[in-house]
């Protein structure tokens, strides 16, 4: 289950490196970020996050015994309500795909920065994904190279979603999210409150059945609502 507004996430951190382990702990920690346990596998992080029901589970991409990428499945299987960020040094479109697909939130390189590690796991904690705009464009250039809606193996069940139960309103902001855009993005360029555009997201995840951005986005470029070279912003 999410910590109640306000309170500090609990996370795990699951990597083979005890270094990496040591580093992100004395980071979050120092902002105030409560790690309530580590992992040096993927069939260690399953259990861990079976035992502490952590919010957020940081998960590193290649480990022993179980990968991260089986292991954020089986996590998100036994617990609906946690985030999964995932962690690699290989900034690989593969690994962002595979991500994704498992059901991630987000996806950060190793060399992040204290601050932005942080942020990251607030972010996601919040409900919301962690989807760069340099990893945005990769999607959009994937999907690019398929039809939309034929399966690309991302998000299967997403791609049949019947997109005629959102308003016209609600299709614009899903395309605008599929863009990535941020909800102060979406309030400045649809002249709304942030209040409203959170209504609007929020009602988007329910009539879908989506959990977060990520599988907005992802369904936004597969159902077609985003097409090749469009960048952020409203279209004209």
């Amino acid at each position: 289950m999410t910590a109640p507004t306000g309170a500090a996430p609990r996370v795990v951190i699951a990597d083979d490196q005890e270094l990496v382990r040591t580093g992100f702990r004395l980071i979050l920690t120092a902002r105030g970020i409560d790690v309530v346990g580590e992992a040096g596998d993927g069939a260690e992080a399953v259990a861990a996050a079976r035992r502490l029901r952590p919010d957020v589970v940081l998960m590193d991409i290649r480990m022993p015994v179980m990968d991260g990428l089986a292991a954020a499945r089986r996590v998100l299987a036994q617990n609906p309500d946690c985030r999964v960020i995932m962690l690699t040094t290989f900034d690989l479109d593969h690994y962002v795909y595979a991500a994704l697909a498992a059901g991630a939130s987000g996806f950060l390189l190793k060399d992040v920065t204290p601050a932005h590690l942080a942020a990251a796991v607030r972010l996601v904690d919040t409900g919301d994904a962690l989807l760069a705009p340099t990893i945005t464009r990769r999607l959009v250039e994937r999907f690019a190279a398929s039809t939309p809606g034929t399966g690309s193996g991302l998000v299967t069940p997403a791609v049949h979603r019947d997109l005629t139960a959102l308003t016209p309103r609600e299709r614009e902001v899903l395309t605008l999210m599929g863009r990535g855009l941020s909800n102060t993005e979406l309030a400045r360029d649809l002249t709304l409150s942030e209040a409203t555009v959170k209504t609007h997201v929020a009602r988007i995840f329910a009539k879908l059945a989506l959990r977060d951005r990520a599988q907005a986005v992802v369904l936004a470029y597969e159902t077609g609502l985003v097409s090749p070279g469009e960048s952020a912003g409203r279209s004209g």
